[in-house]
């Protein structure tokens, strides 16, 4: 624990903050309620601090535990490589973070900003952008999908993005789609303004 709080410790902070307040808030009832992504307010400027706090909740165990192993296998090893690159790296993986968590929402508050019974939760926007992020760094990287599947970042890359497109028109599942797809767009792009050279490098992971 020690060594994680030393080496990585946005992402430590994050991870940790993250499962206190997803557990705390599946008994308080009104606390979740307050906490979630309400985009009808949001677009009259109300409750504006959603746009964070909605973040910070999920849905239920299987939703956090589906996030939270996520960030937890590419979160912390990406605070690692920007702290390597930079002595501004752990503040990089934080504004990464924090961004992609706001700024993948907003196509969300904008498409139902008058669809008053819409709600959203979770982080998944933020760690779309940390995975793709990472994903720059390490495009040959095996995932396991489903912890089954084997299948190179860079490839699940183009798959996950088309079926975000997708599902964002035709899924009726209640998940909210254009927040990965955003998220994950969000991380590629501040990962690019941050490291131009990461595009040459990316390519070169293929010659």
């Amino acid at each position: 624990m020690k060594e994680y709080l030393i080496e990585t410790p946005v992402a430590s902070i994050i991870f940790a903050f993250t499962i206190v307040t997803s557990i705390y808030t599946f008994s308080n009832h009104h606390l979740f309620g307050k906490f979630m992504l309400h985009p009808y307010s949001v677009s009259k400027g109300q409750r504006l601090y959603t746009l964070l706090t909605s973040g910070i909740i999920h849905r239920d165990w299987g939703h956090l535990l589906f996030n939270m192993l996520t960030f937890y296998f590419f979160g912390f090893a990406l605070e690692s490589i920007l702290a390597s690159l930079s002595p501004w790296g752990h503040l990089q993986f934080a504004l990464l973070y924090v961004l992609g968590l706001v700024l993948s929402d907003v196509r969300t508050v904008f498409k139902e900003r008058e669809n008053y019974n819409y709600y959203s939760l979770g982080a998944s926007g933020a760690i779309s952008a940390v995975l793709f992020s990472f994903i720059m760094f390490q495009p040959k990287t095996m995932l396991g999908i489903f912890l089954v599947i084997p299948m190179p970042a860079w490839l699940f890359a183009f798959l996950y993005l088309g079926y975000c497109i997708w599902a964002s028109k035709n899924a009726r599942d209640g998940i909210n789609h254009d927040a990965h797809f955003y998220g994950a767009l969000f991380g590629l792009i501040f990962t690019i303004v941050l490291y131009p050279s990461i595009i040459q490098h990316f390519i070169s992971q293929f010659s």
